[in-house]
This record gives structure tokens, sequence and C-alpha cells, in this order.
């Protein structure tokens, strides 16, 4: 079976990746694909997280064992394969590349292909410059203070009491993922 994923990000408006790759390959084969398709160095902690439909992380399989101490399972990428945990068209995920500021990919299972099988993942479609890999603090300092402004202060958001969880999802309306694109 085929797994045929979209990739899209938040900080670049023109980047869109596909990859398709077998539902038998590990998240290690599909985490290189997209370290591939965006050319990314490997040597950097990268993480995939199931989510649901509100793009909640669920279920994270990170690169290497965190020796976590709790009762949850612990997903690995190198022996977890994909059709472990996904087997929905619409599953959403995303991948964090940049463990530091907390940057990540959005991506979609948009189509299962039954019956067919690939030996190695491919990357069927490259739209736009991905975002780069890491952000120095300095130029993260710097975006975040162009994007604040004087009249901006702690009672911003009304008072103490703010919880950001009050805030819709607006923001990932840009994602749309509902463009049908065909290999």
């Amino acid at each position: 079976m085929i797994y045929k994923f979209r990739i899209v990000s938040d900080e670049v408006d023109n980047f869109r990746r596909e990859i398709c790759i077998d539902s038998d390959a590990t998240f290690l084969e599909l985490n290189d694909a997209i370290l591939d398709s965006v050319g990314f160095t490997k040597d950097q902690m990268t993480s995939f997280f199931i989510c649901d439909d509100d793009w909640e992380k669920k279920t994270e399989i990170t690169l290497m064992d965190m020796g976590k101490d709790s009762d949850e399972d612990t997903w690995i990428m190198a022996s977890t394969r994909l059709s472990e945990l996904i087997e929905d068209e619409g599953q959403r995920l995303v991948f964090v590349f940049d463990y530091m500021t907390d940057r990540m990919f959005f991506m979609e299972l948009k189509d299962i292909e039954p019956g067919k099988d690939l030996d190695a993942p491919v990357c069927t479609r490259k739209e736009g410059n991905p975002p780069q890999q890491m952000m120095d603090f300095e130029e993260l300092e710097k975006k975040n203070a162009a994007s604040n402004s004087s009249d901006f202060d702690e009672n911003f958001y009304g008072d103490e009491t703010y919880d950001p969880s009050e805030l819709d999802d607006e923001g990932f309306a840009d994602l749309s993922m509902d463009d049908d694109y065909t290999l």
C-alpha cells in the first residue's frame, strides 16, 4: 500500500511537498525523505506527532529513545512502521525539524493506494523554497521584536487570566490541504 503525504509550512506560503512512501516503511524513512526533499541536514533532532483534526499533538514518534519514565508507549522512528500508527486518509501529522524554536511542517495523508508497493520514498511534487532549517536566536529575537509594538503590554490580552487556548484555529485556514493533486 502506498501513502501520499502533502507537506506545507506556516512560514512559507508557496512551499509544498508531496511524498509517496510504502505503508510498511518506517518513520525514519519518511523523516529522511522529507529532509532530502527540502535539502536539510540529518544531524538535528526531529520528531513526528500524530495529530487530531484540530492539529493537537497526540502521539510522538522520536528520532531516538528519550528515556521517558512513564507509562506511555515510546515510539522510535527506526522501529515504527507507518502502518502501525497511520491508517486513514486525512490523518494529520506535524514534523518538528527545529526543536529549539519549535518549527515544523504540517502534513496530511492525502491518498492511500492499495495493492501497490514502493521500494523507496519518492518526492512527487516540489513547490517553493523551504524555510531555513535552523533559526539562530538573534534572528528569532529580531523577528519577535519586529512583530511586537510599544502599545503591547502585559495586559494586552485583557488580564492575567488570558488563556491562549481560547484562540480559534483561523491561522490554519491558509494551510488548507483540500486541493486535489494527482501523481
